[in-house]
């Protein structure tokens, strides 16, 4: 039956979404879609504009989601679907006090983000940026034993920060290399740490005996700003430091500090603080830290099926049915 227009929910996007999620969304027939029409970042006074009046708000995490924009909504809104499996741009106390449902996209994104923290840290701590580099100012002329040496995982100790299920596909992936040892910390021991042979250790013990650290927490006010200067000079000088999780976990005043003064070897980072970084930032003068653009899930076949999760989670806010990947917070 057709619903009549006046009936029709307002939804709002802030962002162009793959096709994949624009589909279910007109099929369903619900609701009736207003969206920032572009690829960049909605701007804040458009985000206060276009949520108004709305039953559901599908966002990115580029987007601040916080008491001013769920006022702006008002009483209407019913339903937040992010297309992130992070939530940390989203006042979630704010968002209960609301009774607002949050849908995210865990899981989906899970195996494209794992490989892409592996390509990062084969990258770093084999120096492949630099050699292309080399390869095409001159720089390579005869062969040279230590020229362009790095370090290989077949032998080593790598720590995992946050053995959630991000950090845990990595560690599956890194087990093949031959690393000898691996450990993890976090809040809690995880019992599915045993498949990977994973040894739960306290966060200095990781720092200190890894010879790659690889972090995949999430970003919590505990975990904002942990990789500092302290974390930093208990490492190895021959570590190797990679982040996919998220920039505010690290310092990177501290992080710069380390890599110039030979403290630690080299970082891989696929998050920063801001993103984008900065083209004149400190870092990117650096031919030991591999800065990539938050690229992690970014394959086909991942986005579109990011996108169309996180359609599903918004009618099912919408309609009041369950959500496939609901946020129980």
């Amino acid at each position: 039956v057709m619903q009549a227009a006046g009936k029709l929910m307002k939804v709002f996007l802030t962002r162009r979404i793959p096709p994949e999620g624009m589909k279910i969304l007109s099929a369903a027939g619900v609701c009736e879609v207003s969206l920032w029409d572009s690829d960049e970042p909605v701007p804040r006074e458009e985000l206060l504009k276009g949520v108004q009046g709305a039953h559901g708000l599908l966002c990115l995490l580029s987007d601040k989601i916080d008491a001013e924009v769920l006022d702006a909504a008002g009483p209407n809104l019913k339903v937040i679907s992010t297309l992130s499996v992070g939530f940390d741009h989203m006042a979630l106390d704010e968002i209960k006090k609301r009774g607002i449902r949050v849908g995210y996209t865990p899981d989906v994104l899970t195996d494209a983000t794992a490989e892409l923290t592996v390509a990062l840290l084969l990258a770093t701590a084999r120096r492949l940026p630099e050699g292309v580099e080399e390869v095409k100012n001159g720089g390579w002329s005869s062969w040279k034993p230590l020229w362009l040496c790095g370090y290989g995982l077949s032998g080593s100790t790598v720590g995992v920060i946050g053995l959630g299920r991000i950090g845990m596909a990595i560690a599956q992936r890194l087990k093949p290399f031959g690393v000898k040892k691996l450990l993890y910390s976090g809040r809690t021991a995880k019992a599915h740490a045993a498949e990977v042979n994973g040894e739960f250790v306290p966060l200095d013990t990781l720092v200190s005996e890894s010879d790659f650290i690889v972090v995949s927490c999430s970003l919590t006010p505990e975990t904002q700003g942990l990789c500092d200067k302290a974390f930093f000079s208990k490492m190895k000088k021959t570590a190797v430091f990679v982040n996919s999780s998220r920039g505010a976990v690290v310092n990177q005043e501290d992080l710069y500090e380390a890599l110039t003064t030979g403290q630690i070897a080299a970082a891989g980072l696929d998050v920063t603080t801001p993103e984008p970084l900065p083209t004149n930032h400190p870092l990117l003068t650096l031919k030991n830290c591999v800065v990539l653009p938050h690229i992690g899930s970014a394959t086909y076949s991942t986005r579109g099926i990011m996108a169309a999760l996180s359609a599903r989670n918004l009618l099912g806010g919408l309609q009041g049915t369950d959500m496939p990947s609901e946020l129980n917070f």
